[in-house]
């Protein structure tokens, strides 16, 4: 098992505390993969020291193939290696499970850290003791935050935008205020207009820092690196998705009353953001696209660093790596079947054989009704007959069934099968 993430002892902590429960040991089952964030996810130092770590993994089991957990950009850094070694992954890994990925980018927070800051990373000022305005001047020059810009080749369900309300004059010398929409493409040129006298203080001196052109080609190819990746034979690729969060994904500055003049203004403003579902960081639109053949892709509600530590998840994981002996459990509906009764009767009389199924079991689920709504309610029940007319060839026959679902309480519904069948022997 290889856990791949930024600061996999600080983030990952209390899946490694739970994994060990279920019998992984660090050091002989267990391993941790970190990695500088900033530098780009195809960075060929990076790959190479990951290809020799699934090499000792390996060793080190004693030739069993390696799991993989990636969290967020770590998923690119595994699809950049999976697209650029693709024998290495196939000959080592078995499984690979990535978490809150941003496939298709995080466009909003993007955005925003280009414009103004380390927005999408709230917090981690204080764990870098330098203030945003330097986390922003830092990750200019970052080539992982252009490889996280909205994908260029992406069909969005819903695109990404740039929003400015602008003030301009028409040709009588009038003023206007306008709101204008940019793509992820247009975007670029207001990027570079904003940024164009953007500069750092190094010594003593300025030092311009506009939007880096250079990595932005970097980032174009490895977005094309990610495009063509495909999952090895024999390797199994499951993708779990944060749900139920507001998420940035498009960027709106200025407004009607406060209009944007000059676009390097941009550089001292707030942005509001218009958001859609995701886990308040990647859009599950974005972290769903993964463009892989996968076995399973299961939305999990929770926060993106979050969800590292959220029990539903663990539950998942437990099943996927095959640490549990549940037969019942499926992740992707997210309950439980558990049979508890079931009694099958056959016997003949007078030439004609009858067949009766009695059947229950519980439908286990986190979700829980209101109480006095559930006093109030009563069982549901459904029924259905069918009937055969015999003919040269076949035997008459009938059958009626009959399903009775009782309501839910504490997590729990009753549900109750019974079914007769009588046919005449031919």
């Amino acid at each position: 098992m290889q856990i791949i993430g930024r600061e996999c002892v600080y983030y990952f902590h209390d899946m490694i505390v739970e994994m060990i429960k279920w019998g992984f040991q660090e050091g002989k089952t267990l391993f941790g993969f970190g990695y500088d964030f900033r530098q780009s996810n195809r960075l060929p130092e990076t790959l190479e020291r990951l290809a020799k770590k699934l090499e000792s993994v390996y060793q080190a089991s004693g030739g069993k193939k390696i799991s993989i957990i990636s969290h967020s950009m770590g998923g690119l850094l595994v699809k950049c290696f999976m697209s650029l070694h693709s024998d290495i992954f196939e000959k080592y890994v078995k499984n690979w499970i990535a978490i809150a990925a941003p496939f298709r980018g995080a466009p909003g927070y993007i955005t925003s850290t280009f414009l103004n800051g380390m927005s999408f990373v709230e917090g981690w000022e204080q764990n870098f003791f330098i203030s945003k305005w330097s986390m922003h001047q830092l990750l200019i020059e970052c080539p992982s935050i252009y490889e996280l810009m909205a994908c260029p080749h992406f069909h969005w369900q819903h695109l990404p935008v740039l929003e400015i309300w602008r003030e301009k004059q028409d040709s009588d010398g009038n003023s206007q205020i306008i709101l204008e929409s940019y793509s992820p493409e247009e975007s670029i040129q207001i990027f570079k207009d904003a940024l164009s006298s953007n500069t750092v203080i190094y010594d003593g001196e300025d030092i311009p820092l506009p939007f880096n052109l250079d990595i932005l080609k970097w980032a174009d190819k490895t977005h094309k690196v990610l495009s063509h990746a495909k999952v090895p034979p024999g390797v199994k690729f499951y993708n779990v998705y944060g749900i139920n969060l507001e998420t940035p994904h498009s960027a709106c500055y200025g407004s009607a009353e406060v209009p944007i003049t000059d676009l390097p203004e941009l550089r001292f403003c707030e942005p509001q953001y218009i958001c859609v579902d995701g886990d308040g960081t990647v859009p599950a639109e974005s972290a769903k696209a993964d463009g892989l053949n996968a076995e399973a892709r299961v939305g999990v509600p929770g926060e993106h660093r979050g969800i590292l530590s959220d029990h539903h998840l663990f539950r998942i994981l437990k099943h996927w790596l095959k640490a549990d002996s549940d037969p019942f459990y499926n992740p992707i509906n997210d309950y439980v079947i558990l049979p508890t009764a079931f009694e099958l009767e056959r016997h003949k009389e007078s030439g004609l054989q009858f067949t009766s199924l009695k059947e229950e079991w519980e439908v286990i689920s986190e979700e829980q009704d209101d109480h006095d709504d559930m006093v109030n309610r009563k069982p549901f029940v459904s029924s259905i007959c069918i009937s055969q007319a015999g003919d040269d060839q076949t035997s008459p026959a009938e059958a009626c069934a009959t399903v009775t679902v009782h309501p839910q309480n504490e997590g729990k519904q009753h549900v109750e099968l019974s079914a007769v069948s009588v046919s005449v022997d031919a």
